[in-house]
């Protein structure tokens, strides 16, 4: 196989594979297949145009769907997170959480059902909602119609976040998320979390925000992947499979 720069390299794949029903004998290794799906959400190609030297583009999309479907991607993305926090010596459940939302376009191929009009961004597609931590490693993500304000589609991805780490004591966060009536107060409780508020204070001028600019540069990380450039996908599920997998991406450079 072409060595693309996107393929995991063997130790990579030595911290991935026990997450993969990698116990039987197949035609193709599934390394080749986790190339394949890596060299898509990189690229941002259609699933048809993956190059020939890689399986069949019907088996590495089966296998991605499986995995998608199982929790696979998750499980392994999560296992990842903990992985890098005992390498930076932190621990394993984070305590502190960032939250934010990106509106991103959608395209002639996203589904219309989960397309709405982000009237601030001026933005018709979805929202990428995501939870990191203090590393800027991505805790949960959940994707919805750009249409929906901040603090309600919070509610979701915050739900999801109880679920899966269960350390989270308290989230940093922007002025979309407060009550209405109540964006001067700094401290809020939202879906059972101490909330602090970080304001921008300079409207016309950049100046790097406390903790806010963390989750900033995870959406610049997880666009460097292609596919997240703009809303390919037809269902949200699969929007957020891919989103984890950029974050699989950035986080194996450790290894």
């Amino acid at each position: 196989m072409t060595n693309y720069f996107t393929n995991v390299s063997d130790s990579q794949w030595q911290v991935i594979k026990e997450h993969l029903d990698n116990g039987r004998k197949r035609k193709y290794d599934l390394q080749e297949i986790v190339n394949g799906i890596l060299y898509l959400v990189k690229t941002g190609c259609q699933w048809r145009m993956l190059p020939s030297d890689f399986p069949k583009w019907q088996l590495v999309y089966y296998y991605f769907n499986k995995w998608k479907r199982e929790g696979v991607i998750e499980r392994m993305q999560h296992c990842l997170v903990k992985q890098i926090r005992m390498k930076r010596s932190k621990k394993e459940q984070p305590t502190v959480g960032i939250i934010d939302a990106q509106s991103v376009k959608s395209t002639l191929v996203s589904s219309r059902q989960y397309t709405g009009f982000d009237g601030g961004k001026k933005i018709k597609g979805i929202k990428r909602h995501i939870v990191v931590d203090t590393l800027g490693m991505l805790l949960c993500v959940v994707v919805h119609s750009a249409s929906i304000a901040d603090r309600k589609g919070a509610a979701d991805v915050l739900n999801k976040l109880k679920k899966a780490w269960i350390g989270i004591v308290k989230l940093f966060a922007d002025g979309g998320y407060p009550l209405p009536g109540r964006a001067g107060e700094r401290l809020h409780l939202l879906c059972g979390y101490v909330m602090e508020v970080i304001k921008r204070t300079e409207m016309k001028a950049f100046k790097v925000l406390p903790k806010r600019w963390i989750v900033e540069r995870t959406f610049a990380w997880i666009e460097t992947n292609r596919r997240n450039a703009k809303s390919y996908e037809r269902q949200p599920n699969t929007a957020e499979a891919i989103t984890q997998l950029s974050a699989v991406r950035i986080m194996l450079k450790h290894f």
